[in-house]
């Protein structure tokens, strides 16, 4: 990039904000930078003269690999980069208003979208607040009452029809199924970067086969069981507590634009497998019990055994993740998560179906590696 360049991509980008807004009849608004997360979306908090508030998201076009065509092979998806092969939406705005459309269309409580421009990333958002679960819990309210509510949204979405196509508009956005390609993709993050953590550990040719050997089963039966629209961010920090509001419609969801088609036992895992905060066997019971309760036509030692097994691909998946994000990213805070997501993955490991896969981790990571 030429000298001045990034600075003239800047301006044009800061100057194509604010002809949207303005466009969109919210020129008069004051702008509010608020903090960043994993990914190369930015938030801004708008502030109205009445003094009311929305949220305006920028996701730049062209920031990350293609997003996955839906008729494309294993082979393309893999030539195409990692966001194809995963399955991830690629931040793209057009998948985030499609999916916040079905969410409210089942009463749930996504952001309504006042405008978007999916070509140019950018979208302006009713603002659902800063209750986040997390932050809530910190702050002295009930952690069974809202995961409670938390089972009970997912109830809601697991209940629905799961359309092949979201639409929103002339939006039309592909809810595609979180397949064996992008499960391995998931289980191979841990193999891949951990090493590059902690730089005792090395994996052969032996030891990585027998890990896909072990997980190939798991992904055939997650892929099998893809059934329902799965957020695949469902924790603490991405749902947001709207107490004046009935039933599941008190979880306000956000970050949601990567679902696909999935297992019901995912977002059980990112739920109560959650890296930034300590999730209880009590509590996990709890409300794995609650959903069991009101689905009774679902084989309950199944989905148990479901859970662990997505649950510990999950977490190695948030293992490897965290890695990369200390490694390449130079974000040294997510190396605090591990030894959390190291107590979960062995909660996960308890169930019998799960002692291979145990065997395989005490035999080529280290306890002492483990932290």
């Amino acid at each position: 990039m030429a000298r001045g360049e990034g600075a003239s991509l800047s301006s044009d980008r800061s100057a194509a904000k604010a002809a949207f807004l303005d466009a969109n009849g919210f020129g008069d608004v004051r702008r509010e930078a608020l903090s960043g997360d994993a990914s190369t979306r930015a938030y801004e908090r708008l502030h109205r003269p009445d003094g009311s508030t929305l949220i305006f998201m920028d996701q730049p076009p062209k920031a990350e690999t293609p997003a996955c065509p839906p008729d494309a092979t294993p082979e393309q998806r893999i030539a195409l980069g990692f966001n194809a092969a995963y399955r991830l939406a690629a931040g793209r705005v057009d998948a985030f208003v499609a999916c916040a459309r079905h969410l409210k269309s089942l009463g749930l409580s996504a952001p309504t979208i006042l405008a978007f421009d999916a070509a140019q990333g950018l979208a302006v958002l009713e603002d659902l607040g800063d209750g986040l679960f997390a932050a809530e819990i910190a702050a002295g309210a009930n952690e069974v009452q809202l995961y409670d509510a938390a089972v009970d949204a997912l109830l809601v979405l697991h209940a629905a029809p799961t359309p092949d196509t979201l639409a929103y508009g002339d939006v039309d956005w592909p809810l595609l199924t979180y397949d064996d390609l992008a499960l391995k993709m998931a289980q191979d993050l841990l193999v891949e970067w951990l090493p590059k953590l902690r730089t005792e550990l090395s994996f052969d040719a032996r030891a990585i086969a027998e890990w896909d050997a072990l997980w190939a089963p798991i992904r055939q039966r997650a892929e099998a069981g893809a059934s329902v629209f799965c957020h695949r961010d469902y924790h603490a920090e991405n749902l947001l507590w709207l107490p004046a509001r009935e039933g599941p419609a008190r979880v306000g969801l956000i970050d949601f634009q990567d679902a696909v088609k999935a297992h019901p036992a995912w977002d059980f895992s990112m739920l109560l497998h959650d890296a930034r905060r300590q999730v209880t066997p009590d509590l996990e019971e709890r409300c794995i019990a609650r959903y069991l309760a009101a689905r009774p036509q679902i084989d309950a030692a199944q989905f148990r055994a479901d859970f662990a097994a997505l649950g510990a691909l999950n977490t190695c998946r948030i293992i490897g993740i965290f890695a990369r994000l200390v490694i390449r990213d130079g974000k040294p805070r997510y190396e605090a998560f591990l030894p959390r997501l190291w107590g979960y993955l062995d909660r996960t490991l308890a169930e019998p179906s799960m002692g291979p896969l145990k065997t395989w981790l005490d035999a080529n990571v280290p306890l002492e590696a483990r932290r």
